[in-house]
C-alpha cells in the first residue's frame, strides 16, 4: 500500500485552477520530490494532502486513511516541516517539544523521556535551556525538524526545509533525512534546491500550472529529458558571445542564451570545446547535466512571482 496516493486532484481558486488533474504515489520507506517554480501549486497539493484544505475533486489516501475525512487521524501518524518556523518563542528548545508533544495526546514524562534524543538530533543537545531569541536560523530550522519527530511519525512531510541556511546547516539537515529514510520513514519533500532533490529523491514530479509535466527518479530524468553535457559560455568581453552562438550554435544539440551565458547541451562536446580553448573574451565551465537543467528545459527560464 502506498504510504500516500492521490488521484486526479483538482483545486481552484476564483478563475484560478491551482491544482489541475493531479495523480501521484508515493511508496513507504522512500523520499519523494515535489517540485515546481513559484506558483505551481506545491503548497496547495501540501495543503490537500494533509486535509487542511479541501480538494473540489479527487481522491487523496494517506497513511490508509481517507483525506480529508480522515485527516485528523492521519494526523497523529504525520510530521511536518512547514515553510516557514513556526516555534513559540516564548518557549526554550525543550519546552518547545514538551508544549508540541502534548497536542498528540503524548504524556508529559513520556515527552521528557524523548527530548534529549530529539535535541540530540538536531544538534541541539546544549541548547535544551535556550531561548529561540539566542539561536541562529539553522538552529531554529534543526529544532524545527526535530519537533515533527515528537510523536514519532511514518510519514514527514518536508516544505523547502533548507531555505535560508548555510551550506554547513544544509548538509546537517541533508544527513538527518538521509537517516530517517534509512529507519523506515518516508519523506515528502518540497525544494527549490535541485541539488538537494538530487541526493535526496528516490522519485519526484515535476509540476507546472497544477499539472504533472515530469516523474521518474533524479537520474531517470536526467537521462530522458536533457542532453548528457553542458558547457556554459560566458561573455567577458561584452560583444563575442553573440557571434560565438551564431557561429558554433551547430556543435550542440541545443543552445539556450541567459544574459551573459550562454548554455550549449550536448551529446559530445570535444569539437566545441576545441573552438572555445581559441576563443578570446569567453570563459566557460563543462559540466555533466543535472536535476537542475531538467528543471530549466521543462519550467523555463523566466522569473515566477
Amino acid at each position: 500500500m502506498a504510504a500516500l496516493e492521490a488521484s486526479n486532484l483538482r483545486k481552484t481558486y476564483g478563475d484560478s485552477e491551482v491544482v489541475a488533474g493531479l495523480s501521484f504515489a508515493v511508496e513507504p520507506g522512500t523520499c519523494f520530490g515535489l517540485l515546481g517554480p513559484n506558483g505551481a501549486g506545491k503548497t496547495t497539493t501540501l495543503r490537500l494532502c494533509l486535509g487542511l484544505t479541501g480538494p473540489d475533486s479527487g481522491d487523496i489516501v494517506l497513511n490508509g486513511l481517507v483525506i480529508p475525512e480522515d485527516a485528523q487521524a492521519a494526523r497523529a501518524r504525520i510530521g511536518v516541516v512547514p515553510q516557514f518556523d513556526n516555534l513559540d518563542p516564548d518557549f526554550t528548545c525543550a519546552e518547545n517539544l514538551l508544549v508540541f508533544g502534548r497536542y498528540f495526546g503524548l504524556k508529559d514524562a513520556d515527552i521528557r523521556a524523548k527530548i534529549p534524543q530529539l535535541l540530540d538530533f538536531a544538534g541541539l543537545s546544549s541548547k535544551a535551556g535556550a531561548r529561540l531569541s539566542t539561536l541562529s536560523g539553522g538552529m531554529k530550522r534543526r529544532l524545527t525538524l526535530a519537533r515533527a519527530m515528537v510523536n514519532d511519525p511514518d510519514i514527514i512531510f518536508l516544505d523547502e526545509p533548507t531555505t535560508g541556511l548555510d551550506p554547513q546547516a544544509r548538509h546537517l539537515i541533508w544527513e538527518r533525512l538521509k537517516q530517517l529514510k534509512s529507519a523506515g520513514k518516508t519523506l515528502i519533500l518540497t525544494t527549490h534546491f535541485m541539488d538537494e532533490a538530487e541526493r535526496l529523491c528516490d522519485t519526484l514530479i515535476v509540476i507546472d500550472h497544477g499539472r504533472k509535466i515530469a516523474e521518474g527518479s533524479p537520474r531517470q530524468l536526467i537521462a530522458e529529458q536533457i542532453e548528457p553535457q553542458v558547457v556554459e559560455v560566458f561573455d567577458e568581453s561584452h560583444g563575442q558571445l553573440e557571434n560565438f552562438v551564431k557561429n558554433q550554435k551547430h556543435l550542440a544539440e541545443r543552445v539556450e542564451t541567459s544574459g551573459e551565458t550562454a548554455f550549449f547541451y550536448c551529446r559530445e562536446p570535444r569539437e566545441l570545446l576545441a573552438k572555445l580553448a581559441d576563443a578570446d573574451g569567453l570563459r566557460y565551465v563543462h559540466r555533466a547535466s543535472n536535476l537542475e537543467d531538467v528543471f530549466i528545459k521543462l519550467t523555463g527560464r523566466e522569473l515566477r512571482d
